[in-house]
């Protein structure tokens, strides 16, 4: 997808971070965007922001925990701009503690709204961009779900592994058919994920994938994203580090995992 002008985008957990960095970044590019968040005023916001490049942009409300939510989020959508081009699934959120002081019901929380929200999303769009013959899919997963680095974010990393795969398998079934997947795997970003993390038992430190990483920026990041719908690209890494990371994991995961362990224990 070469040319964005004239195409429509929804971005979900578009009210803030990398969200709204890539909704301004399509919106640039010359599509035309509906920004979708739980926090309708961060939506409107960006939505807002994103107008004064001269495309139709729009909030509104999407809990991605409903099913209904999505069919809605759609149907809007055709209503108002006649078509969808590009979904992205941004939202995530973020159980954090020791392995063993992780309740059950905060592994339901973070699949629920990390994994099963784009199954659902999936299972609304997915036919929308087949009927058309074109379109292409963003889903937000993590370093974390590319190699292991911590331990204090079990389940958001068991998540995004799980995105991963998913998108992997969406490719080779999409891309035949003229549908794009691309797949974003930040490390730090400087986005209000902290405001979705809830700490069980003991509270713990939250690493970063190398120490002293500096966070993102989500603007530049979303320039990423829109760069890799128009090239057809699969990954997308924030931080030129990262590659090198996925490489070691890859070719030598007992020393990758030796030197996690050690950098653990150095604090």
């Amino acid at each position: 997808m070469e040319l964005l002008d004239g195409k429509v985008a929804l971005v979900t957990g578009g009210g803030s971070g990398i969200g709204r960095g890539t909704a301004l970044a399509l919106a640039a590019a010359g599509a035309h965007v509906a920004v979708a968040d739980i926090d309708r005023e961060r939506a409107m916001a960006v939505a807002d922001e994103a107008s004064w490049r001269g495309t139709e942009c729009f909030g509104m409300v999407i809990d991605v925990n409903d099913s209904g939510a999505f069919v809605a989020a759609r149907d809007m959508v055709l209503r108002r701009l006649g078509r969808i081009d590009v979904v992205m699934n941004n939202v995530g959120v973020v159980a954090a503690g020791q392995p063993d002081e992780i309740p059950f019901h905060e592994w339901e929380r973070v699949l629920n709204t990390n994994l099963l929200s784009m199954v659902r999303s999936n299972e609304t769009f997915v036919p929308v961009l087949l009927e058309q013959g074109s379109g292409h899919i963003v889903n937000t997963a993590s370093a974390a779900g590319l190699f292991a680095y911590e331990y204090e974010r079990m389940p958001y990393s068991v998540s995004k592994a799980a995105v991963v795969a998913l998108s992997e398998a969406l490719v080779l079934y999409l891309r035949p058919r003229h549908v794009g997947v691309t797949c974003v795997c930040p490390g730090p970003v400087a986005t209000n994920l902290r405001e979705q993390v809830t700490f069980s038992g003991h509270r713990v430190h939250m690493r970063p994938p190398v120490k002293g990483m500096t966070p993102a920026d989500p603007v530049a990041v979303g320039e990423m994203v829109v760069d890799a719908i128009r090239h057809d690209r699969f990954l997308v890494l924030s931080h030129p580090e990262l590659h090198d990371l996925v490489v070691q994991h890859a070719t030598d995961p007992e020393g990758f995992l030796g030197e996690r362990l050690r950098s653990i224990e150095e604090g």
